[in-house]
């Protein structure tokens, strides 16, 4: 079993690799072991979601991978899309044995993998590493079991849960290694979400600016219910490099027109009862796009009605040594972050370090 483990664990690092790269995809890693107990085949899910996890492990591995053993983060599919099921390709191969972490929910595939392998004359074991396995195909499940895409909410805030000052400038109160880990983040999530305030406040980037993962560069989508995002911000001027998308309430008109040409993809949404982009809605309208995965970096509004529509399913939290004190602006609007956070449904998962500053990660039940 401790064998099992371990090999599990170097598929589940591969499947990492992938993440905010496959979408609409799961993120598989899948390694090829032999008899005799050595790697011979192992691979990740391919931008876009091609090629598969198992079918670069099998190139891999060539002949070699008859009589030999597969373990997969996820079950293999089972259904003919732009290329066979990798169910069938493990089969030809004449593997000898799968161990699959955890299952698939999509309805083309939800057990249907794991039969087809048993049919063969496979042995099967199930769930080895399947915490971790669940928690790396998130945003994948819930894209498929709740139709909306995962939401992590990252908040950087001083000691007392500011994340600005009285004038309202909210730069740089974390260090330069939180900030490399937030950059992180942004490379494993499929996009960026930030509302039209912080858009008119900072004029951010909201790219990838790590060496080496400048390629990573997930989606950037602004909440901007009645389009008013300035057409010189830096977000419109690159959207032509970076994918860029606004989700609003208007559905024309001539400034639509203009941040269309400008390379601006729009999404019109339902506004709620108070005239503003509908959270809910929008989710569901951005998991239909393909979206799995989204990184929160919206200012105080946008990160509490997230919170309210029961939308958030995980938090990062940075917090630095520093107090700005009461005339400084709070993390979440009319909503206490330490109370929020007390809340049987908030688990703590992970902790760290980032230089002066102290990071926690937060799993949301609801």
């Amino acid at each position: 079993m401790k064998t099992d483990i371990h090999h599990m664990k170097m598929a589940l690092a591969l499947a990492q690799r992938g993440l905010g790269t496959t979408w609409p995809n799961p993120s598989v890693g899948c390694v090829i072991i032999d008899r005799q107990g050595h790697v011979i085949g192992r691979g990740h899910t391919g931008k876009g979601g091609r090629p598969h996890a198992e079918t670069v492990a099998l190139s891999h591995a060539g002949k070699a991978a008859e009589g030999a053993g597969a373990f997969v983060t996820l079950e293999p599919c089972a259904h003919h899309g732009e290329t066979s099921p990798c169910a069938e390709s493990l089969v030809k191969a004449k593997i000898d044995r799968v161990v699959v972490a955890t299952g698939d929910p999509d309805s083309r595939v939800s057990g249907k993998g794991i039969k087809i392998l048993e049919q063969a004359g496979i042995r099967v074991d199930f769930g080895v590493c399947q915490t971790e396995a669940d928690q790396i195909n998130q945003g994948f499940f819930t894209r498929c079991t709740e139709k909306r895409p995962m939401v992590t909410m990252k908040i950087a805030t001083s000691q007392d849960g500011m994340i600005a000052g009285a004038l309202g400038h909210s730069q740089w109160i974390t260090g330069s290694e939180s900030r490399q880990r937030g950059h992180l983040l942004r490379a494993n999530h499929d996009a960026i979400m930030v509302g039209i305030g912080t858009v008119l406040a900072d004029n951010p980037s909201l790219d990838c600016r790590l060496p080496g993962l400048q390629s990573r560069q997930p989606v950037r989508i602004v909440v901007d219910s009645h389009l008013t995002i300035p057409e010189n911000c830096k977000l419109v001027e690159t959207a032509k490099n970076i994918p860029t998308w606004i989700v609003t309430c208007e559905d024309g008109g001539k400034k639509f027109e203009t941040l269309v040409s400008l390379g601006v993809k729009l999404v019109s949404c339902e506004a709620n009862d108070q005239g503003r982009v509908d959270l809910t809605k929008m989710m569901t309208l951005l998991g239909t796009e393909g979206i799995t995965r989204i990184l929160s970096e919206g200012g105080a509004e946008v990160n509490a009605s997230l919170i309210r529509a029961s939308l958030v399913d995980r938090l990062y939290w940075f917090r630095s040594p520093d107090v700005i004190g009461d005339e400084g602006l709070a993390a979440l609007a009319s909503v206490e972050l330490n109370e929020l956070l007390a809340r049987p449904d908030f688990h703590l998962i992970r902790t760290g370090r980032a230089g002066k500053d102290i990071w926690q990660e937060f799993e949301i039940g609801h």
